[in-house]
């Protein structure tokens, strides 16, 4: 028989969850532990484990919750856009100003966790983004405007790449830019791998 996970009031979250986030982006993944996010937080550690197992359960369960926030904006500015190309584009404008604007959740979920663990967590898949992104594909095929055939998993590792290589080097680099500002960048290429060669 399993329990009903209990779900954190927002007003804990809202302490706990920029804490984490925190503690997991200035340290080793394996150097940050609940007594410190407690003692950090102001939030006790009989509290902090009502709600969650492990550490590792508290950290892929925040990220869980902002790759959900990133998914509703992705929708938010794709609403009323129908030119295939700036759909493309604002999704990616959208991804890479979301981590502008959580900066500790990129490095978190892309330079301090563990691949492996990370892997291993529904949190890896983005399935809600994906999802976006899939349906994007599908319209773009049906108007002709990218390459037919195709797969879509390939417009997926595109995306995956081009994001996850632009955070790394943004960290590696210390941060100096926007990394909404590195659209420019890539888009371009990455049209030119999608589109039809008559586009």
């Amino acid at each position: 028989m399993t329990t009903e996970k209990l779900i954190m009031p927002q007003k804990l979250k809202a302490r706990l969850y920029p804490v984490v986030l925190r503690q997991f982006a200035g340290k080793d993944f394996h150097a940050v532990n609940i007594r410190d996010i407690s003692s950090e937080s102001g939030i006790s550690t009989g509290t902090i484990y009502k709600y969650f197992t492990s550490k590792e359960d508290l950290l892929f369960s925040i990220i869980d919750e902002k790759l959900l926030d990133l998914a509703s904006l992705m929708r938010l500015h794709l609403e009323g856009t129908e030119d295939i190309r700036e759909m493309f584009r604002k999704l990616f404008w959208v991804t890479m100003n979301f981590f502008d604007k959580n900066p500790d959740l990129a490095i978190t979920a892309f330079i301090t966790v563990p691949l492996k663990s990370f892997m291993a967590n529904k949190s890896y898949k983005r399935e809600t983004e994906i999802d976006i992104l899939n349906e994007i594909v599908e319209k773009a095929k049906k108007k002709g405007a990218v390459i037919s055939d195709m797969e879509n998993k390939y417009f997926v590792d595109l995306y995956m790449m081009i994001t996850v290589r632009h955070i790394q080097n943004w960290y590696m680099h210390g941060m100096k830019w926007k990394l909404a500002d590195t659209i420019n960048q890539f888009f371009d290429f990455f049209w030119k791998v999608v589109a039809p060669l008559s586009t």
